[in-house]
């Protein structure tokens, strides 16, 4: 289906053009630091969202499907390699369109190494986001119904996430959702990628004002305030001096239990159960014998 690849390809470029002339040049600011976190939420969630219009390939095909294994025409788990096999050269495709798109426009942090991993954490997410559309395909009868879970779930999913509310802040009674969610290892690898040098500063002085009734103070009043600071914790803060680190930001966001490698295999390890859970449905479903 050529046409379908063109459209997904085509939402994906629209939506990191978009995303490229919003997020321009990022800097490392506080509001810098907040405006990331947006991008990369709404960056990993697309991942998954993009991934839905695959939903009614199988729905279209279980007519044929169930006709040829009838027929002893191909085994259930050759159906299922094949899908996964044809499905993946697009996803690579798909991925590099949106981080060239993104990545360098955005500003990110990190040279050659740090798109690379952008790249795979992107095609790891479409590939985890394709087995579980493939898998509700074929559990559901419908395709609007398999639209209105795949939307439900996926907003779950980024619920969860870790980007709305921190991990530490889920109650424990959501913690298990919250590891469940697909989009919070992606999510939690680009800013583990994005914060990981420890030296890099994201606030310095007075910028630990901005966001405070007293960021809307002058800059003298300000500095006075730092001055004030400075005295009662006995050091010498000064407008340059830095305030958050990229650790701070990942311990502030909650994002330090896994890194950013174990992340993407992860990630990479929901495709495959998901599409071996698809392969589960089609033995367990299908009442077709072979003859």
């Amino acid at each position: 289906m050529p046409e379908l690849f063109v459209m997904r390809l085509g939402t994906i470029m629209v939506t990191g053009f978009i995303l490229a002339t919003i997020f321009w040049r990022l800097d490392d600011t506080p509001k810098g630091v907040q405006e990331r976190l947006g991008f990369f939420a709404m960056a990993m969630s697309t991942m998954f969202y993009v991934c839905a219009d695959a939903l009614p390939v199988f729905v279209q095909e279980r007519h044929i499907y169930l006709r040829e294994t009838a027929h002893n025409a191909y085994r259930r788990l050759s159906y299922v390699l094949a899908n996964a096999v044809v499905a993946f050269p697009p996803l690579v495709f798909l991925s590099l369109a949106f981080a060239v798109t993104t990545f360098f426009a955005v500003g990110l942090a990190g040279g050659g190494g740090s798109f690379l991993f952008f790249v795979l954490i992107i095609l790891a997410s479409f590939w985890a986001g394709s087995g579980f559309v493939t898998f509700l395909s074929a559990v559901v009868p419908h395709v609007m119904l398999g639209y209105t879970v795949v939307v439900a779930i996926l907003a779950y999913f980024l619920l969860f996430s870790g980007f709305f509310i921190n991990r530490d802040r889920i109650p424990d009674y959501w913690i298990w959702f919250h590891y469940l969610s697909l989009v919070k290892y992606p999510y939690q690898a680009v800013l583990q990628n994005e914060f990981r040098d420890a030296t890099r500063c994201f606030s310095r002085g007075v910028e630990m004002f901005d966001g405070t009734p007293i960021g809307s103070m002058p800059e003298a009043v300000k500095l006075k305030v730092l001055d004030a600071i400075s005295n009662t914790l006995g050091s010498n803060m000064t407008a340059s001096t830095c305030v958050t680190t990229g650790a701070d930001v990942l311990r502030q966001q909650a994002v330090t239990d896994i890194g950013k490698w174990k992340s993407l295999l992860v990630t990479v390890a929901w495709g495959f159960f998901f599409r071996a859970l698809f392969y589960v449905v089609l033995l367990v479903g299908s009442k077709n014998k072979r003859r």
